[in-house]
């Protein structure tokens, strides 16, 4: 393991984005295989397959091969990019000190408002042309899936994102990133998975309320 972490630093000394890319893309393929899992058995337990797919748990490989594809071209290349850029920027620019209350605190914010939104869009709009669905079909995907991933997201990717802008040098960032979302695409299946439930729209109505409010100040 020691020889395998010693490989992957030397190949991302040399070559950065390309290392990214690849493992960006290697990871997210392995974490589709379990949010198959995860998919399966959830509709299994909930009895939501169709009879003929009741059966043993087989791997869905060109299901793979599609989010491995979102991790070589999206998350790899825009995410080694976002995580160096962030730091140039809040170093030289803003002028804060690193590791400090402020430089990990901008650095959540931004990542939460800028990057966070942006990568699960990316996500839903091509996980949906991916499957064979028309534009209006995605478009109506994303908006019944956007919202509640962003809320419950947002609950849990600003602590993972406090550890690692705090103690994580910036060239591991991403691949500290990428091992989280292992479990991050077993959630967003799931979330996908969930079609119209009765808790995504009870998200979507505290929102709404919440906004009606603030326009009737």
């Amino acid at each position: 393991m020691l020889r395998l972490w010693k490989w992957y630093q030397n190949c991302l000394a040399l070559h950065p984005v390309k290392t990214q890319v690849i493992s960006s893309g290697l990871i997210w393929g392995l974490g589709d295989v379990s949010a198959q899992a995860v998919t399966h058995y959830t509709a299994k337990k909930h009895h939501h397959l169709h009879p003929d797919e009741d059966k043993e748990f087989a791997i869905n490989w060109r299901r793979v091969a599609t989010t491995s594809l979102f991790g070589f071209a999206f998350v790899g290349p825009v995410g080694h990019f976002w995580y160096e850029g962030l730091d140039r920027v809040i170093r030289h620019r803003f002028q804060m000190q690193p590791k400090s209350l402020r430089f990990v605190a901008t650095k959540v914010a931004l990542d939460g408002i800028i990057f966070g939104p942006l990568d699960l869009l990316v996500f839903f709009t091509y996980m949906g042309y991916s499957t064979g669905k028309n534009t209006a079909q995605v478009v109506e995907g994303v908006k019944r899936d956007f919202l509640p991933a962003l809320i419950l997201e947002g609950g849990i990717w600003p602590i993972v994102q406090v550890a690692n802008f705090r103690y994580i040098p910036v060239r591991y960032q991403l691949l500290y990133v990428n091992f989280f979302c292992l479990l991050d695409s077993s959630f967003l299946s799931w979330i996908e998975q969930q079609e119209d439930a009765a808790w995504k729209q009870w998200l979507k109505n505290i929102v709404r309320l919440k906004e009606q409010k603030e326009e009737g100040r």
